[in-house]
């Protein structure tokens, strides 16, 4: 249905005479993260699996040849495969916006891994204060996208903190390649509090689309302003979803942050969800406060339109990078290299949307109701495991 494994085949490296064809290398590790082996060397144990000649034509290569020419690979090829994917997925209807009518993009910053001794050229560094004085912490952190849809959503690209720059540097570069490679994929780019920042407003605003971001204490005569007025003005939506109660304010026109030189709209939402505690069935009141400041104007986008996107900011957090580091070991170190650290954190962030797109679009609700995500992946994995004849092969020393 989504026709990828042609493209997967069209991946280059910087290899000139190459022994081991990039597209078994390219396969190789496609297999890894759909299988979820989470390491090269838990990969290379299945190397006796006669699956791998069937998909591959060839025994797989060793564990330090597929991380070596992983740093070799041509990123722009790698990012093409998520666009594949994204525009089968556009063709068939399965990426549609939610009830309001906006496609929502989130951009958020996921650091992944992070060592007081390795370092590479492309390692960002820090001062850490410790009982046995300030040591240096190197680290690797990349500015994502997320494309929110209704039912579907798709983490769509992936820019990484360089050396010496904040997260909103790298997201700018972010947000230009996607809207070269995804024009018309999104509406709004909303964000956390961090993105609440004049520049980066002015450069959504610029690129023809619309931000959002939370409003908190860096926007002090912002915030001061909005509570006051939400004070007195009647609230201008109140529902009640299930345990959760919920009143909104909304109102545009702000003046109270002079760098933009334009108004802005602020929307409140007073949440108040009832819990029961486990330990002793009590119930009790959960009570959350949440602002955001956007440049939707309300004839676009309704109150609850505002809050259901600010919400959904999270789904990068919950279905994002939770899911990513949990289960698909996308924060493990496959080779110390920048290329190769970037590459596979992409494949990784391609093998997710294609599982959630095939669980969500190729399985049956009935199947969908008796059959977990965890539990298809562990029958990917057995596939593997299955198919060994004659024995595991010899872990590593």
């Amino acid at each position: 249905m989504l026709r990828w494994e042609d493209r997967l085949d069209a991946v280059h490296d910087a290899r000139r005479r190459p022994q081991i064809a990039t597209r078994t290398i390219v396969r190789a590790v496609v297999v890894m993260f759909l299988s979820r082996r989470g390491s090269l060397n838990a990969l290379e144990q299945t190397k006796p699996s006669s699956f791998w000649r069937g998909w591959l034509g060839q025994a797989m290569p060793s564990a330090d040849s597929i991380g070596r020419i992983c740093g070799l690979m041509d990123v722009a090829d790698v990012r093409a495969l998520s666009h594949q994917v994204y525009s089968r997925l556009k063709r068939m209807k399965a990426l549609e916006p939610p009830g309001h009518g906006l496609m929502e993009a989130v951009v958020d910053g996921h650091e992944t891994t992070a060592s007081r001794r390795r370092c590479c050229p492309e390692c960002c560094q820090r001062i850490l204060h410790t009982q046995a004085g300030d040591v240096v912490e190197y680290y690797h952190r990349y500015a994502v996208l997320r494309l929110v849809g209704q039912g579907l959503s798709l983490m769509l690209d992936a820019e990484p903190v360089r050396p010496g720059e904040d997260e909103l540097a790298a997201s700018r570069r972010l947000v230009e390649r996607a809207l070269e490679m995804y024009p018309r994929a999104f509406d709004v780019v909303a964000g956390d509090a961090l993105y609440a920042n004049t520049e980066w407003f002015k450069f959504i605003i610029a690129q023809g689309k619309h931000a959002l971001a939370v409003l908190k204490d860096n926007r002090p005569n912002l915030v001061q302003d909005a509570r006051i007025l939400f004070e007195v003005l009647p609230a201008s939506m109140d529902e009640s979803i299930g345990h959760l109660r919920r009143r909104c304010w909304d109102s545009d026109g702000f003046t109270s942050w002079p760098e933009m030189a334009t108004q802005v709209r602020v929307v409140r939402s007073l949440e108040t969800r009832t819990v029961r505690r486990q330990l002793d069935k009590r119930e009790e009141e959960l009570t959350s406060d949440w602002l955001w400041v956007t440049t939707l104007p309300k004839p676009r986008a309704s109150t609850q339109a505002v809050v259901h996107m600010g919400h959904d900011r999270w789904t990068i957090e919950n279905q994002g990078f939770n899911e990513l580091v949990n289960r698909w070991h996308a924060d493990h170190v496959y080779k110390h290299q920048p290329t190769a650290l970037l590459v596979f954190f992409l494949f990784a962030l391609l093998c997710l949307n294609v599982f959630i797109a095939f669980y969500c679009r190729n399985l049956k609700p009935a199947v969908r109701r008796l059959v977990s995500m965890l539990h298809m992946a562990q029958l990917i994995a057995a596939e593997l495991y299955t198919a060994i004849r004659d024995g595991p092969s010899r872990a590593p020393t």
